[in-house]
């Protein structure tokens, strides 16, 4: 057989392998970048003016933590790179060295190490792609598709540092994406050993080849924190002198803790929120200005650098108004640096802190910070970490307090729960109780039962999800596995603590509208009865912050009430409760009760689930065939009945086609792909997978024949004697309709859009988010639900009453829309568990209680008036003093044979 031209081949024993030639010439340009990267870029040439080159020995130093950096954020080359850290997203250097040998100077280590940066924008900013102008980042060419965000560099680096002033050169290499090397050379100064105050380390990463070739890249400033031969000075010396003594007196409410214990307590990203309610504004700056420009930051994030067995600490304090203090990395703008160590004797841990960069080229290490662990909490302090914070410059910085976020990282052993409003709960909860339940055991102070995910809804059907879970039962921590199967009651009552949490995903009204995607968290106490099941307590609301608040409040007016199913019933498992306020109507934070149930179901509702769930995937499938034959028994009657079809109107028909068309094209995919399942959502956040190509392909037929009697009626006017008399008949209607469907559909557009403030009104939408082309859909439906309104407007102009519809088609097509909204109704009163619907989808049409009643109503008197028009006259249905004079009879005409003798 002939060889392929321009392949290569290797022979090795007897296997001839055949490779094509751009294979080959990519290995051959890999090999030849992987051997010269490292080698092709002289030292001296870039680096001998920071630090001389010296031949290495074949002693090795120890490389752990030796220049390492691993607490670091980089900024992209700008004209002043240490103001221009991104405060959102995490852009993280780390440093590590590989080796380090000894030089034949004594001062001199050669150093082979590793530089990694990760972050958004880092392939566009070697490739080019991003340019600076001004303060912004202006990507050049958008990706069609969106970027990999945690995507990054690496650069195998090799040079000299000089242990004496600190400063490290290095060049190398590195490989930004496929086959594209970047030659580069790394400036930065770490010395050998720091203090609080020169422990921060900055350097540059510079392009070797010019400016304007395909590799060259602005410079790129690193900002990290020394990890080498740190010496905690500060903190010492600050203890000795008294600096903390303001905090004195929280030994007697702190819990002991050994210093090893600080490590597991407080972790990387652990956050606090800060509390200016003593924070005096006349003779310090209110703008918080010793740690940056925010304006009162709520939060502070704990960045750990150290955390070292005899309880010495090194920490980087974040400061914000948003979630991004918990990322990766920090800003250094707003950030402070600080080492402590645990005070044994005083149960506290104490804190120095510098702020090492400002704008304003204010330094200095005059900030102090000391928090302890309450020993105790309670329903108002549910915060295991609490704090002060101050400067030493009066003018610098007010007392400000902080605490870590209620009811999270509460699990401190050695805390104990002090139940504060045991009278308040009794007064409010002794008729709930003292309630007679079923008969039946119910879940005990050990059953996991306790801990529920649940389902809320407000009296304006807004739903939220969330979690119920006790935080403490009696006086000890609530463990839910620890013997799980234990399920004996327990006589009597039982003080209990609980946690309740849930997420809107809309606004949600809750004394005051709680914006979409925002969580809302009730700490409450109070007394489970296990003999009925009941728990009932007192809950204090957590209210969110507002712009320019000193303190975050709560609103402890809440009344809860939790009931359990028993045991071993029907509906094991089964939740319902209720959090009602105690406040007065006219108080703002007054709201309507709210109903929250379990989010799991019993196996028996869940085969009553997947039972009702085929039945209406059935009727689905009935509805769409019968509507088809309704309209195949239309285009019998008028083939039978040709006469009859001009007086059909056009408008109806219309109408008819188009609420068959938009559907199908809302969804044109699901006809063709075969293989295409649509996800129906489940109130559990559970997924059906359905398949509805089939009940696209039968709507699909129904559109096709309604186009047919459309296109049929259409054509019979042409031929016809009085064809300018109907076609204005027609345009009539058109003009009286079409004001009429606007207007119910901005009326309900608009009702749907103001449904959760106070000026709502009565007419809304089932569905909770709904897009512009979901209430259009939805609004197909509507207008499909009263098609039969145009016939009887044409009816009454032309005083038909010819049969032109037969009563197959009205009434079973009226059936077929109608049956929804009767089944809704059915279920709405008879179901005990929420889930989307499938049949009567509120997504394809209007459904509520009010909605139901009122298309039925309006569905069969349109029906009814259809008959009495075909039976009577088109103008039967109107009062006799609006009846029209017939202007045209039909007059019988008298032909007069002429007889031929």
């Amino acid at each position: 057989m002939e060889k392929p031209s321009g392949s290569v081949n290797f022979v090795k024993s007897g296997i001839r392998v055949s490779f094509p030639p751009f294979n080959f010439l990519q290995l051959v340009l890999i090999f030849t970048l992987s051997i010269t990267k490292s080698t092709s870029i002289p030292y001296s040439k870039y680096c001998n003016g920071v630090v001389e080159e010296y031949q290495s020995t074949e002693t090795r130093f120890p490389v752990e933590n030796f220049l390492r950096l691993d607490k670091a954020v980089y900024s992209l080359g700008f004209e002043n790179p240490q103001f221009n850290f991104n405060p959102v997203s995490s852009q993280i250097a780390s440093f590590s060295t590989l080796k380090a040998y000894e030089t034949k100077s004594k001062v001199i280590v050669k150093v082979n190490a590793v530089l990694n940066l990760v972050g958004p924008d880092i392939i566009d900013y070697f490739s080019g792609d991003v340019h600076r102008r001004g303060l912004r980042l202006v990507k050049v060419r958008p990706p069609r598709f969106e970027p990999r965000r945690n995507v990054g560099a690496e650069f195998r680096l090799s040079g000299f540092w000089n242990s004496n002033s600190g400063n490290i050169c290095m060049v190398g290499s590195g490989s930004v994406s496929s086959l594209h090397s970047v030659n580069v050379v790394f400036k930065f100064n770490y010395p050998n050993s720091s203090v609080l105050d020169t422990s921060l380390i900055n350097g540059t990463l510079e392009s070797i080849t010019p400016e304007g070739t395909a590799t060259y890249f602005k410079p790129i400033s690193i900002l990290g924190v020394s990890r080498m031969e740190y010496n905690f000075t500060y903190i010492s010396k600050e203890i000795e002198n008294g600096g903390f003594s303001v905090y004195d007196g929280m030994e007697s409410v702190s819990l002991t803790l050994n210093g090893r214990g600080i490590c597991s307590i407080i972790t990387w990203g652990l956050r606090f929120e800060l509390d200016y309610d003593n924070y005096d504004c006349k003779d310090v700056s209110c703008s918080f200005g010793a740690v940056g420009n925010e304006i009162l930051p709520r939060f502070m994030s704990i960045k750990v650098v150290d955390c070292l067995e005899d309880g010495k600490v090194r920490y980087i304090l974040q400061f914000s108004n948003s979630t991004y203090g918990k990322g990766l990395s920090f800003y250094p703008l707003t950030a402070l640096v600080a080492e402590g160590e645990w005070d044994e004797k005083k149960k506290r841990v104490a804190l120095v802190a510098c702020q090492l960069f400002d704008k304003k080229g204010l330094r200095g290490c005059s900030i102090r910070l000391a928090f302890c662990f309450p020993s105790t909490l309670s329903l108002k302090h549910r915060s295991s970490i609490v704090g002060k914070m101050w400067s030493t410059e009066t003018k610098s910085l007010g007392n400000v307090s902080f605490y870590s976020p209620a009811n999270v990282n509460s699990r401190i052993k050695g805390t104990s729960y002090e139940y504060s409003e045991y009278e308040k709960v009794q007064d409010l909860c002794r008729e709930n109780l003292d309630s007679k339940g079923r008969k039946g055991t119910y879940p005990d102070e050990k059953s996991p039962n306790l801990r529920f995910d649940m389902m809320v809804r407000n009296k304006k059907g807004q739903m939220a999800y969330g979690y119920a879970s006790p935080l403490y039962i009696r006086d000890t921590f609530y463990s839910p596995f620890e013997n799980q199967w234990n399920h004996s009651s327990t006589s009597g009552y039982i003080n209990v603590s609980y946690v309740i949490s849930f997420t809107t995903r809309g606004e949600f009204d809750f004394g005051g509208k709680i914006p979409r995607s925002k969580m809302v968290e009730i700490s409450a106490e109070g007394v489970y009865n296990t003999k009925n099941g009941v728990i009932c307590m007192i809950g204090c609301k957590h209210m969110p912050y507002e712009k320019f608040q000193k303190k975050r409040s709560l609103d402890c007016e809440l009344a809860i009430n939790i009931n359990f199913s028993p045991l071993n019933s029907k509906d094991e498992g089964m939740i319902r409760g209720n959090i009602k306020s105690t406040r007065e109507k006219p108080d703002p934070l007054y709201f309507e009760p709210i109903d929250f149930g379990s989010s799991s179901i019993t196996k028996i509702q869940a085969r009553e689930l997947i039972w009702r769930m085929d039945v209406e995937i059935t009727m689905v499938l009935i509805s769409n065939t019968l509507a088809c034959i309704f309209i195949g028994l239309q285009l019998f009657h008028v083939k039978k009945n040709p006469d009859m079809l001009p007086f059909i109107s056009v408008v109806m028909l219309v109408v008819l086609t188009l609420a068959h068309m938009i559907p199908l094209l809302l969804n044109f995919e699901a006809i063709f792909m075969v293989n295409r399942k649509q996800n129906v959502f489940l109130g559990t956040d559970q997924w059906l997978e359905v398949n509805e190509v089939l009940v696209r392909v039968i709507t699909m037929i129904a559109f096709l024949l309604q186009f047919r009697l459309l296109q049929l009626t259409w054509s019979s006017r042409k031929g016809h004697e009085s064809q300018k008399t109907l076609w204005v008949s027609d345009k009539k209607v058109l003009y009286m309709s079409s004001p009429l469907y606007i207007a119910v559909g901005l009326i309900a557009w608009f009702a749907h859009s103001l449904k959760n403030t106070h000026t709502k009104t009565r007419f809304q939408l089932a569905s909770e988010n709904v897009t512009f082309w979901g209430a259009l859909k939805s609004y197909t439906g509507l207008v499909l639900d009263t098609f039969l309104i145009p016939q009887i407007m044409f009816n009454i102009l032309c005083d038909s009453h010819w049969t032109v519809l037969a009563p197959s088609f009205y009434i079973g097509s009226t059936m077929v829309r109608l049956l929804p909204h009767v089944y809704d109704l059915y279920r709405t009163h008879s179901s005990t568990w929420f889930y989307d619907k499938i049949f009567a989808n509120p997504g394809m049409d209007y459904y509520s209680t009010m909605w139901d009643v009122v298309i039925c109503c309006v569905g069969m008197l349109c029906v009814l008036m259809i008959y009495v028009q075909q039976r009577f006259s088109g103008r039967s249905v109107l009062p006799k003093r609006f009846r029209d004079e017939i202007l045209y009879q039909k007059v019988p005409v008298v032909i007069q044979e002429q007889q031929i003798f």
